[in-house]
């Protein structure tokens, strides 16, 4: 189903069926067209004498005038039912649903979505989840879509492989924009074989997806030039560039509506209609805050520039109280009279992957990509944690840890930041951070508390004690404003932020802050222990503490779970309590332990550095 002219005012559509007929016979194609509520539109039908084999028949509406128009904000769908009458029986009978939208990229400017400047607010998706791998339920499909579209998204990136045909469906009714691409991920250009076998894939890609309003670019690839498997010309530009035409000319013929895109090697840019040059900006090269001068540099050089992917890896309950500035300066030691300063060349390889780093980043990407007046969007990689054959160093081995959730769907720290930004329904306040419940620093020091919030004003309370209302502003940094400077009793410390927008109470954040102004010892033991769940499962807790048994901070080594008999660790999910091998988190590690009702467990925790820990579980 084509809508190949749409306008405010009208709108063409046009309907090709592929008919296969064991015999020659005389048919009647009858189409019809029904507004989003179901009421009749147009109805048109042509006679054919049909042949044994595949048939094409091509069929027209009359223009629709002033057609409802799709968009993220109002995902309106029209349904196109087509019917083969043969002696005026109905045969066969498809439908699909359409939604009639234009778009075009301002050369070295803004998006513009029917006659409209939208900013592409986006994020990437890949099709997997702990516990599933890429087997995952329609359930869990759906509950992706859905999280991506609360934080605030108007367009997802399929990387980096066609969907399951749930999500374009979830996408279309919800309102998202689609980069849908092909599965050309590295390894430079094959021999004749390949090149036929990628052309037949795109050519199936386009055939299957073709009808999805969401779908608005046909990614011909993704870092095409990097690590090429063949031999000799794998590689090589020319042979990248001939192959890319070839691809180019099939997006093309087969849909002229739509633009072609491809992320990273540059030599595309001459003949794609959209590029994505590769900018990381505070992650695998340079500082966050040369954002907008790498933006800007590559907006005056590529005409149609969408920039796909940018963030950097956290571990979830990993916190710093003075992360990586955005001038890429850690301050390495604050317990020091004098603060020791120093120049992170390569935050990938030497960053603390804390929370509170790439909280900065994203807040400093968006800060400046929603105040920008001439830019297209961007898309942050990714939304979920995801699975590699690479990353063994990571902490959590072979993951990804990119997502603004984890590979389960649990919200990062990050998430809140996005919807803050993005989202003004339904309100919300959150605190940074519910998993940094533990925080320590040297006497009378003042500790920062930020909240991330779409209302307009915050209030927070510590102890019960007002710290004042801020005015939310995008324009300050960090948090928009919203960050207050608190000084925490030693012990438990109460923190509440209520929200309010016209000066009403909408909403309201509440979370528990233990503050230490002894610094720990050098870690020398793990203290384990074990607490039931509601499921029947156990949560394993280690901790790694001092001589005197104070929790060490600032531990973030490896330790290894084992168990010995009578139920197994739930391993190999690749979560923060899903994995046997992992990192600590300021000086804690946790994983789910499933019993042999009724019976007696150990579980081991190892490490490389000291002695290990057991703990005993009797299930009652």
């Amino acid at each position: 189903i084509s809508t190949p002219q749409v306008s405010a005012a009208s709108a063409k559509t046009s309907v090709e069926a592929v008919i296969n007929c064991g015999d020659d016979l005389k048919a009647v194609l009858e189409a019809r067209l029904f507004d989003p509520k179901g009421k009749l539109v147009e109805k048109t039908k042509i006679a054919s004498n049909l042949v044994k084999g595949k048939n094409n028949l091509t069929i027209n509406f009359r223009d629709i005038k002033r057609p409802q128009l799709w968009s993220p904000d109002a995902p309106i769908l029209y349904t196109v039912e087509v019917s083969l009458l043969l002696n005026k029986n109905v045969a066969d009978k498809l439908s699909d649903r359409i939604g009639y939208r234009w778009y075009e990229f301002k050369d070295h400017g803004p998006f513009y979505l029917n006659g409209k400047k939208l900013l592409i607010r986006g994020t990437h998706r890949h099709e997997d989840y702990a516990g599933y791998g890429e087997a995952m339920p329609d359930s869990l499909q759906i509950k992706d879509i859905k999280m991506i579209k609360e934080m605030g998204a108007n367009f997802v990136r399929l990387a980096h492989y066609p969907q399951s045909p749930l999500v374009y469906k979830e996408c279309d009714e919800l309102g998202l924009l689609v980069w849908d691409e092909l599965p050309w991920c590295r390894g430079g250009v094959g021999k004749e074989e390949w090149k036929e076998n990628t052309a037949r894939l795109f050519k199936e890609q386009i055939n299957q997806n073709f009808n999805h309003p969401s779908i608005i670019i046909w990614s011909l690839g993704n870092e095409l030039d990097w690590l090429p498997d063949f031999p000799k010309d794998g590689g090589n530009p020319d042979s990248l560039d001939s192959f890319l035409r070839v691809l180019n000319n099939i997006a093309h013929t087969m849909d002229p509506s739509r633009l072609t895109a491809v992320r990273k090697y540059e030599g595309a840019a001459k003949i794609v209609d959209v590029f994505s040059p590769s900018i990381w900006s505070g992650w695998y090269s340079g500082v966050y805050k040369n954002y907008q001068k790498a933006i800007e540099e590559a907006q005056k050089k590529f005409p149609h520039l969408l920039h796909v992917e940018y963030g950097g890896d956290s571990h979830v309950g990993r916190h710093n109280e003075n992360p990586i500035t955005g001038e890429g300066i850690l301050n390495s030691n604050e317990w020091d009279e004098k603060v020791n300063k120093v120049k992170v060349q390569n935050i990938a390889n030497m960053g603390d992957w804390s929370e509170n780093y790439i909280v900065d980043l994203f807040d400093w990407h968006l800060r400046y990509t929603e105040l920008s007046e001439n830019f297209s969007g961007n898309v942050q990689w990714a939304f979920k944690d995801f699975p590699t054959p690479l990353r063994p160093e990571d902490p959590i081995p072979y993951m990804n840890q990119k997502g603004l959730v984890d590979r389960a769907g649990n919200p990062k720290d990050a998430y809140y930041v996005f919807k803050s930004y993005w989202t003004k329904k339904p309100a919300f306040c959150y605190i940074e951070s519910h998993t940094w419940t533990v925080r320590s620093g040297p006497k009378n020091i003042d500790r920062e508390v930020r909240v991330y919030s779409n209302c307009d004003v915050v209030e927070l309370f510590l102890n019960g004690v007002s710290q004042g209302r801020l005015k939310k502003d995008i324009t300050k940094f960090p948090a928009s404003g919203l960050t207050w400077k608190v000084k925490f009793n030693e012990g438990q410390n109460k923190l509440e932020a209520t929200g309010f927008d016209d000066n009403k109470q909408v909403t309201k954040d509440e979370m528990e802050v233990t503050y230490t102004s002894v610094k720990n010892g050098v870690p020398n033991d793990i203290l384990i222990k074990a607490e039931k769940l509601k499921n029947g499962n156990y949560i394993i807790t280690a901790t790694a503490v001092d001589s005197k048994g104070r929790r060490c901070l600032d531990y973030n080594s490896r330790v290894y779970f084992s168990s010995m008999e009578n139920g197994e660790l739930l391993e190999n999910y690749g979560t923060p309590t899903g994995s046997s091998v992992i990192e600590m988190a300021n000086g804690q590690a946790q994983i789910e332990f499933k019993p042999v009702p009724l019976s007696k467990a150990v579980i081991e925790v190892r490490n490389q550095d000291f002695k290990g820990s057991y703990v005993v579980i009797e299930d009652k």
